[in-house]
């Protein structure tokens, strides 16, 4: 089993900056595919980012170049470095990990834009 926290979530102006955390514990595989959800209101749960134990990443084509996935390994961390929020970008985010047939999800942060 695997357990994942998310933190650092919360209220922020447009135009802003957030950084959020995933601490994972449990049986880790070294590889595996790390991410990041989002479920806006009203909405289906999308990607936003990945990444891989290699550091290879993936963007959704409305978070690139705004927003960075990283992950410390030694830690079995990720981070999601959100910088120039817009109000759409209002949603709780999952993080995610998958490795070898098993998936697993966190509980979820509430981000939420607004002025």
């Amino acid at each position: 089993q695997v357990q994942l926290v998310e933190s650092g979530g919360g209220l922020v102006q447009p135009g802003g900056s957030l950084r959020l955390s995933c601490e994972a514990s449990g049986d880790i595989f070294r590889v595996n595919v790390m991410g990041w959800y989002r479920q806006g209101p009203g909405k289906t749960r999308n990607m936003v980012a990945l990444i891989s134990n290699g550091g290879d990443t993936t963007y959704a084509t409305s978070v690139k170049d705004r927003f960075t996935i990283s992950r410390d390994n030694s830690r079995n961390t990720l981070f999601l470095q959100m910088d120039n929020l817009k109000p759409e970008d209002t949603a709780v985010y999952v993080c995610h990990l998958a490795q070898k047939t098993d998936a697993y999800w966190g509980q979820g942060t509430q981000v939420t834009i607004s002025s």
